[in-house]
């Protein structure tokens, strides 16, 4: 990892955390997996909701990440790391308690990534780790969360309708589970049904003719 990524996690330096963003993006590409790595254990620590140092190291640094990961066309790269931390926050609570109205600290690292993982709808390993996982996010309750992950799944079920297939049944419960579901989750559940009826003719269609 590089030795300021380093130093910024491994000491939860908050007074450092800012510089990261004058090293290139070529200097950090090939480490920004291991910097997920880590910034998963420190976002899943027992203390980590009390902690607004260790919440403002975490935020700084997955933004700089995901800046990083666009600028360089790295998301094939680092999917697997930056969809694992995506999923930690499925453990912890997703929805403000009381009046407030601001997003937990887990529904922040899962704000900030999704638009990192989900724009690459049209690349096939990077959905394949994502769907379903997306998909656990609309059953989660979090409205916000929830109207961004059907935008998203829904360019992808127009884009690659086999992956969302097998999800089916669970966006529709979604759709149902949710009073007054928004209008993104009831376009999603639309375009899912369409394109996975397109996908069966066609294979009805390649079948008659005798194509594989």
């Amino acid at each position: 990892m590089h030795q300021l990524f380093s130093q910024v996690l491994g000491q939860r330096d908050l007074s450092r955390a800012g510089d990261l963003f004058s090293l290139e993006d070529s200097e950090i590409k090939d480490c920004l997996s291991q910097a997920l790595d880590q910034i998963k254990v420190i976002s899943c620590s027992p203390d980590y909701l009390t902690n607004d140092n260790d919440q403002a190291v975490v935020e700084i640094c997955v933004t700089r990440i995901t800046t990083a990961i666009r600028e360089t066309g790295s998301i094939e790269q680092h999917s697997t790391a930056l969809v694992g931390l995506w999923e930690s926050c499925l453990e912890h609570n997703l929805t403000p308690k009381g009046e407030t109205t601001e997003d937990t600290p887990h529904a922040k690292i899962a704000s900030d990534i999704t638009s990192c993982i989900l724009q690459n709808y049209s690349s096939p390993s990077v959905m394949v780790l994502a769907v379903p996982v997306a998909v656990r996010f609309l059953q989660r309750g979090n409205r916000e969360l929830s109207r961004n992950m059907s935008s998203y799944l829904s360019l992808a079920a127009i884009a690659k309708a086999d992956l969302l297939a097998e999800h089916t049944q669970a966006i529709t419960l979604s759709v149902l589970g949710v009073v007054g579901a928004n209008r993104s989750l009831t376009q999603l559940w639309a375009i899912v049904n369409k394109a996975i009826r397109m996908m069966m003719m066609m294979m009805m269609v390649n079948h008659s003719s005798g194509k594989p």
